[in-house]
């Protein structure tokens, strides 16, 4: 069943979520400064493209603190709109709610993606 979603999610929301946190991580690599934060991104460009099976653990650090503030200022604040007005507009018919819910992950990670893990899931 989560295979099917993926699919389903790929074609009407994971794409668009997907290449966003992709091409912000390309534009994140230009520079030498932002691999690392480069690097984040295609992690949660993965799960923007297939987050069926796979869940995110938010962890604090003094380090991740500060980049996370500095993220919201210089790109999180975008991809998190971008987010929540997708998972919003899932959210108004009723079978794409747990659709909306998978936005609204992606919103609160696009908020504070350093610290985060990303587990797969084995249910």
């Amino acid at each position: 069943m989560r295979t099917l979603g993926n699919i389903i999610w790929f074609i009407f929301g994971g794409l668009p979520l997907g290449l966003s946190w992709a091409l912000v991580g390309v534009l994140w690599c230009i520079t030498i400064i932002g691999i690392p934060i480069g690097k984040q991104c295609f992690k949660i460009a993965e799960v923007a493209f297939f987050p069926f099976k796979k869940d995110v653990r938010l962890s604090s650090s003094a380090p991740s603190l500060i980049l996370n503030v500095l993220w919201i200022v210089f790109g999180g604040a975008v991809l998190a709109f971008e987010a929540i007005v997708v998972g919003a507009i899932f959210y108004i018919t009723i079978i794409g709610i747990p659709f909306g819910m998978q936005c609204f992950k992606l919103a609160k990670v696009a908020l504070l993606p350093f610290g985060a893990d990303v587990v797969h899931v084995r249910r």
